[in-house]
């Protein structure tokens, strides 16, 4: 059963932190590189942050500086720490997965493996 499954998503204030994560089972994250995704209400799914195999490291422009994307291929997880959160950070949230044979190449399309999603809502 080769699955990815993300977890942490809540509700959350302005400016305030969650960490998300996603658990890979049945195959080796190490061979992946991994992207996170959002998409919120009534827009297209958009590509957050993405980390290669070598970790190497992208963010979308909205996210940079607020968000850090980080692997431990050993717990077969990824993390997506998000301070600072925003009212426009709403939306649900999905790791992917590519195999690549790249270490240093980033991947938002062509991803083999989805999550099914966790919500974030930033709101007061």
């Amino acid at each position: 059963q080769l699955q990815l499954v993300e977890s942490g998503g809540a509700l959350v204030q302005p400016g305030g932190s969650l960490r998300l994560s996603c658990v890979a089972s049945g195959f080796t994250l190490g061979n992946y590189a991994i992207g996170w995704f959002r998409q919120a209400p009534g827009k297209e799914r958009e590509g957050v942050s993405c980390i290669t195999t070598s970790d190497g490291t992208d963010y979308a422009a909205s996210v940079k500086g607020r968000f850090t994307i980080s692997r431990d291929n050993a717990k077969k997880t990824v993390y997506l720490q998000m301070n600072n959160l925003e009212p426009e950070d709403t939306a649900v949230y999905y790791c992917a997965a590519r195999q690549t044979i790249w270490p240093g190449v980033c991947y938002y399309s062509g991803m083999e493996y989805w999550g099914k999603g966790t919500l974030v809502t930033v709101s007061s």
